[in-house]
Parts: structure tokens; sequence; C-alpha cells
């Protein structure tokens, strides 16, 4: 049974596995290997050489659902990059793997429903190994350079499209079928049995892998983006910004647009401008989009450099 908790540097790890022994998993993509005794949360990290803040920025919202935007300046991209590989190298390396053994023994191939139990799990498998090595290839590389200073020019984070709401179509559709399907005797039902729960398990992991994904390291991606356009220096892009507002006369920004682009000028969060403008903060981010796409601007440099040209903001009053 899970214990509702926010866990701090300084709790047991043992504490932490025996509240919430899922935690497990996660151990393990970060490198963590057991035998870490009565030691810290903090302790361990720092044996394995794993950011503690990151780290705990995992665990409590896999846990707890827990996440901030004030933290993402304090997470560790690397870290998190290691992390996700290790997830992936284990779902496509042993997870993939072991699920279609246990469903083959414990179906009957020669059955036309066994068979057919056994050709979806294929398809989904197919399905998710070809996004997730999607990802290795082009959105880990394009990460890795951003750490290194480089951007590649017509990418950001949002070119990048998630599918996990399809991949739990798939999931639901076999579990289904799986639940219908009745096997010819009791050893093999208990052996399906098994299987349908370690399917479930799957389907709650995906889902915390798509979590960690979207509300931690893609929110960390778009910051170190801005970062990387910043240490330029905010004025260089000054005739890009007016490039593209000659481009973009046709579809100019909506007054309420223009309160968010001040609001992100001045350093609020989504949600601080959200309570501002007395609009939700799913609204705010679809005006963020919606601002990105018509400027091509990506970055709080870019939107200040935007603010100021286009007398949206004092010049005095704008941190450089």
């Amino acid at each position: 049974m899970k214990k509702m908790k926010l866990y701090e540097p300084d709790d047991k790890m043992l504490s932490l596995i025996r509240d919430n022994y899922n935690v497990l998993q996660s151990l393990g993509a970060f490198g963590i290997r057991l035998g870490f005794g009565d030691k810290t949360v903090r302790e361990v990290c720092e044996d394995g050489n794993v950011d503690t803040f990151t780290f705990l920025a995992v665990v409590n919202l896999t846990i707890n659902g827990y996440h901030s935007e004030s933290d993402l300046a304090r997470l560790d991209i690397r870290t998190l990059l290691r992390y996700l590989k290790a997830s992936h190298e284990y779902y496509l390396g042993f997870q993939l793997p072991f699920l279609r053994r246990e469903l083959s023994e414990s179906l009957d191939e020669d059955d036309r429903l066994g068979s057919l139990i056994l050709k979806i799990y294929d398809e989904y498998a197919r399905f998710i190994s070809h996004h997730m090595k999607f990802e290795e290839q082009t959105l880990f590389p394009y990460v890795e350079g951003l750490l290194n200073g480089e951007k590649k020019p017509g990418y950001d984070i949002e070119t990048f499209s998630k599918h996990h709401g399809q991949t739990g179509d798939k999931l639901r559709e076999l579990k289904s079928i799986i639940i219908k399907y009745l096997p010819s005797d009791t050893k093999h039902n208990n052996m399906l049995t098994a299987a349908l729960h370690d399917i479930f398990n799957l389907e709650e992991w995906l889902a915390l892998h798509a979590s960690v994904e979207e509300k931690i390291f893609e929110p960390a991606i778009e910051l170190l983006e801005s970062n990387n356009v910043k240490d330029e220096g905010p004025m260089a892009n000054i005739s890009n910004v007016l490039t593209t507002q000659i481009k973009d006369k046709g579809e100019q920004l909506s007054e309420r647009e223009k309160d968010v682009v001040v609001g992100v000028v001045q350093g609020l969060t989504n949600k601080e401008i959200a309570d501002k403008l007395f609009i939700a903060p799913n609204t705010v981010i679809t005006h963020r989009r919606n601002i990105a796409r018509k400027l091509q601007i990506h970055s709080t440099a870019g939107l200040t450099i935007y603010a100021i040209v286009n007398r949206l903001v004092d010049l005095g009053s704008v941190d450089l």
C-alpha cells in the first residue's frame, strides 16, 4: 500500500521503498543498486552519482503526483536523460520480451482467439518500440546537443509529438480480450491471470513514464531552450524578431495574448499569469502555444525583445 507523503533528501531510502515498493523500478533506471543499508536518499544518490533533487522530483511525481514549475531550474537534465534511456532499455530489452513469453506459454496459439491475442500484443510491441526508438534516435540527441550549447535550427521540444494515448488504447483492447478468453485448463488459466496482472502493472508504469516526460522532462527542456537563447544575449535577436513581425502581419496577437506575453516577460509562472488574468492555467498554456506559433518565438528572451519592440513593456522595467 502506498504511503502518500512528500519525500525529502534526509528520509531513509529503505523507508521510501517500504512505503512504495513500485519505486524499485525507478531505482534501477537511475542506476541505483540495492545494498545501501540505512543510508538516506541523499547519501544513496551521492554514492551513485545521481542528482538527489532530480531523483526526488521523479519519485514524488510518480508516487504522489507532485510537481512544480518553480523546481524546473534545479533539475539536472543529464540525470533525466540517463533515467529515460535506462527506462527504455528496461522496457524494450526486458519487459516486452518477458510479457511475450508469459502470454505465449499461457495461450494456445492453435486456438483462433489465442492467436489473435498474440497478434494484438505483437502489434502493440512494434508500436511502442517504434515510439521509444524515435525518441532515442531523434529527441535525446537533440537534448544532448542543447546541453552542449548546440541548437538545431527549426526544432524545439514541441516538435516531438507523443503517442501515449494511443498506447493506452492498445493495452485496454488487449486486456479486454484476455479477460474474455477461456483457457483450456486450470494451469493455463493461472498462467494467463499472472500475465494479465503484469499487463495491468505495465499499463500503470507506462502512464507514469509518460507523466515524467510530459510534466518534468519536456518543461525542463523548454527552459533549457530558453536559457540557450538568453546566453547568446537578448538583443542579438532583435533583427530576427522584427523580420518575424513583418512576416506575420496577417496573424497579430490578440489583446489577451499580449497580456500573457507581458506576464511571461515579468517572470510569472503559468498559474500566476492565470490568477492575474482570471483565466485557467490550461488557457494560459494554450495562449503560449498560439503565441509561439504566430511569432515563431519559443524563448523568454525572444518574447522580452518582442515586448520591448512593440512597447508592451518599458525597457527600463526589464532586467536584461
